[in-house]
């Protein structure tokens, strides 16, 4: 897949491609959908498709306070978007001067000059330019294909990043994988941590994660996906710590099933099936063990086949 970095003008191979438009934080099937529609009208004009999107999330410009937490982060809604099939990749800056331009302003010096559009696929109600005054007519004035995808529903629930946000904090993360159309994931290295998981013998592989959406804190019934392909399942602690009050940092903690080997420094993907309990403070080491040995019990009795 091809980025064009902001400011960098679309080449000669990307003339004419069709152009998905959008935030796309979560990469759910709503944002599927448009990518589809993009793939399929970009194969029958045999011209490429690509996605344009922005950072950062107009949001955090120009209502810093009301921003949502990300659901993905940069590099991980690009790796997402290449898996989706597209060609290209055009990030936009998202700034007050780009917020400032008119609809046909922002068609013209963006979707023409810079990306030299053949055409875009949008939302339905996309608004655009300044004060959201550009609609899908101001769109279909520009450019010879505009194509208006309706939303992904749910039965009665909208496939939408902030409906899934929501369900994600509460740590209904079954839930929300009906409306991402896959279990929702977080990923990082593998790092150390206190090594309190060896010594009442159950190891745990720390994964350092950088989102800024996190669950709900507690325990998830889990599938842990190694770098080489292999898949385990696993029990996941989300949260501080309380037993031994070790900080105020949000660690995942992750026991693998059937698993003996060393994951340090290694990517690990973990897709939380389900929310088993709240994380809560224990009186003693052993009862800490005896519940972990339950969660165990718990996941495994809640894990469906990978």
């Amino acid at each position: 897949m091809r980025v064009l970095p902001p400011g960098v003008a679309a080449p000669d191979e990307l003339a004419g491609a069709i152009w998905a438009i959008g935030n796309f934080d979560g990469l759910h099937r709503g944002h599927q959908a448009l990518f589809a529609a993009a793939r399929a009208r970009a194969t029958s004009s045999r011209v490429a498709a690509g996605v344009l999107t922005f950072e950062p999330h107009p949001a955090k410009v120009l209502s810093p306070a009301l921003a949502p937490r990300l659901i993905l982060n940069a590099a991980e809604k690009e790796r997402g978007i290449a898996a989706a099939g597209l060609d290209a990749l055009a990030v936009e800056r998202f700034d007050a001067a780009l917020a400032a331009l008119a609809p046909d302003e922002f068609c013209a010096r963006v979707l023409g000059a810079r990306l030299r559009a053949g055409g875009v696929v949008v939302g339905e109600g996309f608004r655009f330019g300044v004060h959201a005054s550009g609609v899908v007519d101001d769109l279909r004035r520009a450019l010879p294909t505009v194509i208006e995808v309706r939303p992904v529903r749910e039965g009665d629930l909208l496939c939408s990043s902030t409906k899934i946000r929501e369900l994600v904090l509460e740590g209904r993360v079954d839930a929300a994988a009906l409306l991402l159309g896959h279990r929702y994931w977080v990923e990082g290295p593998v790092v150390h941590g206190d090594h309190r998981g060896r010594t009442i013998g159950v190891p745990t592989a720390n994964v350092r994660v950088e989102r800024e959406l996190l669950p709900r804190l507690g325990v998830y019934a889990t599938w842990a996906a190694l770098d080489d392909g292999t898949r385990k399942a696993a029990v996941t602690n989300v949260g501080l710590r309380p037993t031994f009050a070790t900080g105020d940092d949000v660690r995942f903690e992750a026991h693998l099933f059937d698993f003996a080997g060393d994951l340090y420094g290694r990517p690990l993907r973990l897709e939380l099936v389900t929310h088993l309990r709240d994380e809560r403070r224990f009186a003693s080491v052993d009862e800490l063990r005896a519940q972990i040995g339950a969660d165990i019990a718990a996941a495994r009795a809640a894990l469906p086949p990978p």
